[in-house]
């Protein structure tokens, strides 16, 4: 797992190749990303089913409860099937600009 902080973001990207392992270790290391931003790069994984990326909706709730963003990035998907309540995006850019804006949102009250 890959770590790596740019201002109040933080991006999380898995280098083993084992989804299941990934996903143990951002849940239990939450407490420590709580505080920032965070961008989750599955961009290793080529064939990801809906069902993979809602494991991430109970980190994804808990995470936009403390007014922060949670955003995942993968590509080859489709965006359509998942939940409304999680953010997935082809590309990291598309993910920082994502925050950018729900930052700005959150600054103006929305």
């Amino acid at each position: 797992m890959k770590v790596d902080q740019k201002g109040h973001t933080i991006t999380i990207k898995d280098t083993q190749g084992d989804f299941t392992s990934f996903l143990m270790k951002v849940t239990h290391q939450y407490k420590t990303f709580e505080k920032h931003n965070l961008i989750i790069d599955l961009l290793l994984y080529k064939d990801l089913s809906t069902d993979s990326i809602k494991l991430f909706l109970p980190l994804s709730k808990q995470h936009k409860k403390g007014e922060k963003s949670f955003v995942i990035v993968t590509s080859d998907f489709d965006y359509n099937a998942v939940p409304a309540k999680l953010t997935v995006v082809p590309s990291l850019l598309e993910a920082h600009d994502i925050i950018e804006m729900e930052e700005i949102e959150r600054e103006l009250g929305f």
